[in-house]
């Protein structure tokens, strides 16, 4: 029996989804869903691990105690995203450690990029900095030439084929003396710049400061030397010598991410010193509740799966989301009619905003928590507004967030003595069912929601709130005030993702999902104008059972540094060329054939005398080199014009080499519409009529209430209705019409 498992642990809720095959039938897999909350130290101590066990139980029929290691012996593999490195930089409890910086450097990361994003506010609060001491390190490299010489092909430095300098430079600032004149060795960088070493560090000397560091507890360094980019050589030394001390964690930023720009680099190396130990040591807790070393991937940022080996908390800050983007991804685009959707991940926490037109949208420099990060990740936004989102009345405004109750202690219907938040108000206005909810809490794990307690402290801030009002709200009206909040929070990061970029809201579909998405989804599409909404059968799972759909990916990145000239283009592509084979050699050794393996070739370009750069990767259909209009595509869609001839510069190669885990999951949900036969369901199949709260139309207290797995496909619901199932509700407003597919329920505003 080959067990196949996907758990995502989320802020507030720990989602898994597993496919086993059928007893009856070795050929088709059953599917199985566990849904239990992230933190409940009373009960168990790690959510995935309880997950695996509830899992293992079921497909084995056999009782396994909590706390007994479990047997992998039937599973196949095990894929997690988690919230971990997030809620560590959020929370600012990652590993202490030490700064190793280039002399002279000590306050760069101190002293940023000087972006002010709250320019006008009187006290600004900048957040410190990720590590706890500096070492700086007595070296110094630097580049031959000038990067403003309008003339620099030409007078660049040549090498011959052993990498000796043939021809010095031939610019402003040579004095004559030789090819190589100056102080200290010239050497090729990787890039292909010349490099001038001006002072090596003495090993000695470093190793001393480095046993002080032990000696004064550190275990974790991050290493950041200038252009160590192109010349890695020194930070590799450092390394070497911080690992024969005993350091367990060394981030050289050369060989994280090898990109220009000290301060970014340098601050995802320090971000990664932070995080990556926090990362490693949940990993050891929850590997050590297994009788046998299991086979682990992990969700990376960028939505590719990566082995423990490449798991790296620079890698994971977007790790849970990422499962959610390449879960609706798979299973909501249409090839042929390519309507752009909007993702709409309505958690416990927060609410994840993403886009998806047939390619993942992928940024490469993010701030999270006032840290900026290099390294590539899917383009989500996230808001502070889920279900967990505490309630308040301050100042005569409704606010929902940005705090939020979390999964201990929870909303006040959790039965933890928690504050009041967003899942109180569905509750209380019919849009969540007891009866239907899981019934996981309180002391026994097994007590349902409290809608007494929620009504009690909602009647309570309502008297607040018509105390300080000059009229009078029925406790609905108020109830209601604080979802229509909620909705337009939600609604902010997607016109960033969408008007703010220059794409119509409107033209697009929504995809929602998320354990509170089903109760926001048709409002939130009516505030933006969007007709269709989809929501898949899994949709408060969907993060866990993108992870199921998940590729492998391999990235391979260097740095490159010239101009994009028709005399550089040959050099360019057979680099890449070199940069694929390594991707299709890694991915062929983890198991991939060729035929499931896909290359995708990028530049990283930007105009010379500019230091923005765009990631560029041609259009499917054009053709592979065109990478100059690609640029200029992608340049004017950003910014809305171009530098006239301006000459183009390529900062860094890219290959991404991605190994298809999954078939192709069949037919679109538009093309099953287009041939099903619909009925209109019959009012008597309702499960129960139920009291529920609606805009403008005030509470229907007979809205029908239907049981999703009792709907056949081709049935239609029209609004005000409730489908429900054992993981979500789906609020179907009044005007609105569902349509039950085979893996997807589609409405229509």
């Amino acid at each position: 029996m080959s067990v196949r498992i996907s758990a995502d642990r989320g802020g507030t809720f720990c989602d898994v989804y597993a496919n086993y095959p059928d007893p009856d039938n070795p050929q088709q897999r059953k599917e199985l869903v566990v849904k239990l909350l992230s933190q409940d130290p009373a009960n168990y101590g790690d959510a995935p691990t309880e997950g695996i066990r509830r899992v293992l139980e079921a497909v084995t029929g056999q009782s396994i105690p909590r706390g007994e290691k479990l047997d992998i012996t039937k599973i196949d593999y095990i894929r997690l995203s988690t919230t971990v490195a997030t809620n560590a930089l959020l929370e600012r409890k990652g590993r202490k450690h030490a700064l190793l910086i280039t002399k002279g450097f000590k306050d760069l990361l101190l002293i940023g990029n000087q972006s002010r994003p709250r320019i006008f506010d009187l006290n600004i609060r900048r957040p410190p900095p990720l590590y706890s001491t500096v070492l700086e390190i007595d070296e110094r490299v630097t580049l031959v030439g000038y990067t403003s010489d309008p003339r620099a092909e030409e007078h660049k430095v040549l090498f011959d084929e052993n990498g000796a300098v043939k021809r010095g430079y031939r610019g402003v600032g040579r004095d004559g003396e030789g090819d190589a004149e100056g102080p200290g060795k010239v050497v090729r960088g990787i890039s292909g710049e010349a490099v001038r070493i001006l002072k090596q560090p003495d090993e000695a000397s470093v190793k001393k400061d480095l046993q002080k560091l032990y000696d004064d507890g550190y275990r974790s360094v991050a290493v950041v030397l200038a252009h160590s980019y192109t010349f890695p050589e020194h930070e590799l030394l450092i390394g070497k010598v911080a690992s024969d001390l005993g350091f367990e964690h060394i981030s050289l930023s050369s060989q994280l991410l090898p990109m220009i720009k000290m301060v970014p680099r340098g601050a995802s190396a320090t971000a990664d010193a932070y995080l990556t130990p926090i990362l490693r040591t949940y990993l050891d807790g929850f590997f050590a509740g297994f009788a046998q070393l299991p086979r682990v991937e992990f969700m990376s940022s960028d939505g590719g799966l990566v082995d423990a080996s490449g798991f790296s908390g620079l890698k994971t800050v977007l790790s849970g989301p990422a499962g959610g983007v390449v879960g609706y991804a798979r299973t909501s685009w249409d090839e042929k009619r390519k309507t752009p959707i909007i993702g709409l991940d309505v958690g416990g926490t927060s609410t994840d905003v993403s886009r998806f037109s047939g390619r993942y949208e992928i940024v490469y420099e993010t701030t999270t928590a006032g840290v900026t990060i290099q390294s590539p990740q899917l383009d989500i936004n996230t808001v502070a507004a889920g279900g967990g989102s505490c309630l308040t009345f301050r100042n005569g405004l409704f606010l929902a967030g940005p705090e939020s109750a979390g999964a201990e202690p929870g909303p006040t219907c959790y039965r933890k003595g928690g504050p009041l938040a967003v899942t109180d108000a569905n509750l209380l206005l019919g849009r969540l069912i007891p009866e239907y909810f899981p019934k996981i809490f309180g002391k026994s794990e097994k007590e349902p929601l409290d809608t007494d307690a929620s009504r009690r402290e909602f009647e309570k801030l309502a008297r607040e709130i018509n105390d300080n009002s000059t009229n009078e709200f029925s406790l609905d009206e108020i109830v209601y005030g604080f979802i229509k909040v909620a909705n337009e929070t939600m609604c902010r990061p997607i016109r960033a993702l969408t008007e703010a970029k220059g794409y119509a809201t409107s033209a697009h579909i929504l995809a929602s999902f998320g354990g509170a998405g089903g109760q926001h989804a048709c409002e939130i599409a009516s505030l933006l104008g969007i007709k269709t909404v989809l929501i898949h059968r899994y949709s408060s799972i969907l993060s866990a059972y993108g992870l199921a759909l998940a590729d492998r990916v391999c990235e391979i990145q260097e740095p490159a540094s010239t101009f994009y000239t028709p005399e550089n283009v040959p050099a360019l592509s057979s680099r890449l060329d070199a940069l694929a084979d390594a991707a299709l050699k890694e991915l062929e050794k983890q198991g991939f054939p060729a035929e499931r393996i896909r290359i995708e070739r990028m530049l990283n370009m930007r105009f010379d005398g500019t230091d923005t750069a765009l990631m560029v990767l041609p259009e499917a259909g054009e053709s592979e080199g065109d990478y100059l209009g690609a640029f200029h595509r992608a340049y004017r869609a950003e910014f809305g014009f171009l530098l006239g001839e301006a000459r183009v510069v390529v900062d860094d190669i890219k290959v991404r080499g991605v190994g298809t885990t999954s078939d192709d999951s069949g037919p679109s949900v538009f093309d099953e519409l287009e041939q099903l036969q619909t009925s209109q369901v019959r009012p008597d199949s309702a499960a129960m009529r139920y009291s529920v709260y609606f805009d403008k139309v005030g509470r229907v207290d007979d809205t029908p209430v239907f049981e999703l797995g009792s709907l056949a496909i081709g049935d239609t619901v029209d609004g005000p209705a409730v489908v429900i199932d054992d993981t979500q509700t789906i609020v179907v407003v009044p005007g609105a019409r569902a349509v039950i597919a085979s893996r997807h329920l589609v409405i229509t505003l």
